[in-house]
């Protein structure tokens, strides 16, 4: 594939090195105004480093937009007469609706919106995708790329922001719960680094249990549980404390807040 990222900071470059490690490219142009500062991904094979947008997308088959929101509008402006049927347009701008990049660019043209989690950096992103009526049949492509940086699903466009929840925010509200847990064996009687690395292995373990079985997350729970045991003791005070009301709660929090900001 012939890959151009514009505007190679944190996640453009963590974008770029996914393909690169997995081999996913035959070439990659990356762009970045003060390009000076990404000059050393130059040295892999078959990668350029440019501040020319027009450059890059001109020598490309997919271009994935990974710039500021702000940035967006001037950038597709640039670019649109550059763009032919072969392109395919992915941004991983946040509440930058496909609407909004029709304005500029024509209904004419494959463009696909990608939400990615910082996860992305080590592979493991939960990344949503939507297209316009053009973009459809090019989604196996996006697809390709972000399932060799983690996993990914597609959605209605309508369903973005609740997706921002669940996959973005949500990296950080399972941060807190595996913080609470290594709190928790802190208390126990565990040093502070043994407590982090029993709550991170073993949220990764619940997880991947669910995703290598396919089984429901009561299906694995009734299995730890023993009558009177000290599982469902522990399980049930965490419900009497709202452990599952709070994280709702909190879901539902964040999403009407996101609503809010894409008002303003």
């Amino acid at each position: 594939m012939k890959i151009a990222i514009l505007g190679a900071g944190n996640l453009g470059l963590s974008i770029a090195k996914g393909l690169i490690t997995n081999n996913s490219i035959t070439q990659l142009y990356l762009t970045r105004r003060s390009k000076n500062n990404i000059a050393s991904w130059g040295e892999y094979a078959n990668t350029h480093v440019t501040d020319d947008n027009k450059k890059a997308v001109a020598a490309s088959d997919i271009i994935i937009l990974a710039v500021q929101p702000r940035q967006l509008a001037k950038l597709l402006a640039e670019i649109k007469d550059l763009l032919h049927d072969n392109h395919v347009l992915i941004s991983t701008v946040t509440g930058f609706s496909l609407a909004k990049m029709e304005e500029v660019v024509g209904t004419d043209v494959h463009l696909i919106r990608s939400m990615p989690n910082t996860a992305i950096s080590v592979g493991k992103s939960m990344t949503c995708l939507c297209a316009n009526e053009k973009g459809k049949n090019r989604l196996p492509v996006a697809e390709a790329i972000f399932n060799g940086l983690g996993t990914s699903i597609v959605i209605e466009e309508q369903h973005m922001r609740a997706a921002t929840v669940i996959c973005a925010s949500g990296i950080a509200f399972w941060m807190r719960l595996i913080r609470a847990t290594t709190q928790g064996g802190v208390q126990l009687g565990f040093d502070a680094e043994e407590a982090m690395k029993m709550s991170m292995y073993t949220a990764m373990g619940a997880a991947s249990l669910l995703i290598e079985t396919g089984a429901h997350p009561e299906e694995e729970i009734d299995k730890v549980t023993t009558p009177r045991g000290c599982t469902i003791e522990g399980l049930n005070e965490m419900e009497h404390q709202g452990l599952s009301s709070s994280l709702i709660q909190g879901i539902v929090a964040s999403f009407k807040k996101i609503n809010e900001i894409a008002q303003d």
